[in-house]
């Protein structure tokens, strides 16, 4: 058996992405690392040529900034990572540049691509997942954030990256999955508030067309409101251990009362009950668990 890792990445300084610790997360668990480098204004190149393993092949991208609306150009860039893994491939393993996942889940990710290797039914694996908020303390509970995403796929270029490149999708099918029990640890809101409304900014233009409300976004104040959140929570667990010296360094506080909550009428009641049930209804699942 044999899996390939992917990813895409564009100013991973200038934006603070955590794309080494996302990389290297997953290193043990891959035999090769194909990380698609944009045209990059900063050192990106040098940063991931720096993580010195030999599974990590390095290739360059120029991104069509026309491809604004929806976050069309990650998909494409995706699929361009895609088609960069070695043909043997059995399966592959999609990491984003703010994910990043614990090393105590390698052997399970390991085990379910044995276990579902030669069963053609199932198209990929679904992950849980874990939003991290403001600071490395606070963790999102509600349905804003999704809870599950495929990050591991069949090396069938059938499947193409789906809308912003959160998911995938075969043709216009959602893909049949095994769901695995591993979380990713998402770490795109985990920034100081000079640098994620810097970070927003920057990233805002893969999202919007050239408009009057773009370019009032990119006039607004430099400081991000990390009071914009209807729900969150104490983080308790660990994180993975090459997030360490990140966690380490966090030199901001963002002071939140996870007591408070800000939700309608509807989703108040919804919260309530999936916590009560461990169910969420109406939920927007980007896939078919088989």
């Amino acid at each position: 058996m044999k899996i390939s890792g992917f990813t895409i990445i564009k100013n991973a300084i200038i934006n603070d992405y955590p794309i080494v610790e996302a990389i290297t997360s997953i290193l043990p668990v891959v035999d090769e690392m194909i990380v698609l480098c944009g045209d990059s204004a900063d050192a990106t190149n040098d940063l991931i040529a720096a993580i010195n393993s030999p599974k990590i092949k390095i290739h360059h991208s120029t991104w069509d900034h026309s491809l604004r609306k929806g976050g069309e150009v990650l998909a494409v860039e995706t699929n361009k990572a895609f088609t960069l893994i070695d043909p043997a491939s059995d399966w592959a393993f999609y990491i984003q540049g703010d994910e990043v996942m614990h090393e105590k889940y390698c052997g399970e990710v390991i085990n379910a691509c044995k276990q579902y290797k030669d069963d053609k039914r199932v198209e990929g694996l679904v992950f849980k997942y874990l939003h991290f908020y403001g600071t490395y303390d606070y963790v999102g509970d509600s349905r804003r954030w999704y809870s599950h995403e495929v990050r591991v796929i069949r090396n069938d270029k059938a499947i193409s990256a789906y809308r912003d490149a959160q998911g995938f999708r075969k043709g216009d099918k959602k893909l049949l999955v095994k769901p695995v029990e591993a979380y990713i640890y998402h770490y795109g809101w985990v920034k100081s508030p000079v640098q994620m409304k810097k970070k927003m900014k920057e990233v805002s233009q893969y999202w919007h067309e050239d408009s009057e409300d773009w370019r009032k976004s990119l006039q607004a104040e430099d400081i991000f409101n990390f009071d914009d959140y209807d729900s969150l929570q104490n983080f308790t667990g660990t994180h993975p251990e090459v997030m360490r010296q990140r966690v380490a360094n966090q030199q901001w506080n963002v002071a939140i009362d996870v007591t408070k909550k800000h939700f309608s009428l509807k989703n108040r009641f919804l919260y309530w009950f999936e916590g009560k049930t461990g169910i969420r209804p109406f939920d927007f699942r980007n896939y078919k668990v088989i």
